[in-house]
């Protein structure tokens, strides 16, 4: 994100627009391609395919996500980072990350929040271990009738995404003010 939005390469409008064209591909679209790839390359019902799955379909999103953030810091500032003879690198680690806390913190609620509501990749690519989302629709089904078992159950799966929106609150809230006052 940061270098489609700062750095100069060739190409780089057009990168961008085929990473924005990701966006709109449903992940309905790709199950089978990506089913049968996960069997042939030995990664269905692992961990590691389900990381890379939602990291393929999740990086579009946070490309554009932090790339609109990122264009809104002045160039000033990173001119005079340069002027003082900071690489990119350090100009990156030093001014852009810190700067970029509330954006990269909201990307992480809606990532996790995205994840964790996910029942129909869980469905088809986890079958051993199953996500909570799946454990609690699979007894939805057998104990339909007691839901004293099945709302328990769905408060805890509710408690864990709670607990990760508090731990992010403030800067969530940091960087829904950011451009209120300037």
């Amino acid at each position: 994100a940061y270098a489609f939005a700062w750095l100069e390469f060739p190409g780089r409008d057009w990168l961008f627009l085929i990473v924005v064209a990701l966006l709109v591909v449903p992940i309905q679209m790709a199950l089978i391609p990506i089913f049968s790839l996960y069997n042939d390359l030995g990664l269905f019902d692992t961990i590691i395919g389900l990381i890379l799955f939602h990291t393929a379909f999740g990086l579009p999103f946070a490309i554009f996500l932090l790339r609109n953030f990122f264009i809104g810091i002045p160039r000033d500032l990173l001119e005079a980072a340069r002027i003082d003879g900071a690489s990119e690198l350090r100009i990156f680690f030093r001014l852009i990350l810190p700067l970029g806390l509330p954006a990269i913190a909201s990307l992480a609620i809606f990532q996790f929040l995205w994840v964790w509501n996910d029942l129909l990749v869980a469905l088809t690519f986890a079958r051993d271990t199953q996500p909570i989302t799946v454990a609690i629709f699979s007894q939805l089904r057998q104990f339909s009738a007691n839901l004293e078992i099945i709302a328990p159950a769905a408060f805890v799966s509710l408690a864990i995404p709670l607990v990760v929106f508090f731990a992010f609150q403030r800067y969530f809230v940091e960087g829904l003010l950011a451009g209120s006052v300037k």
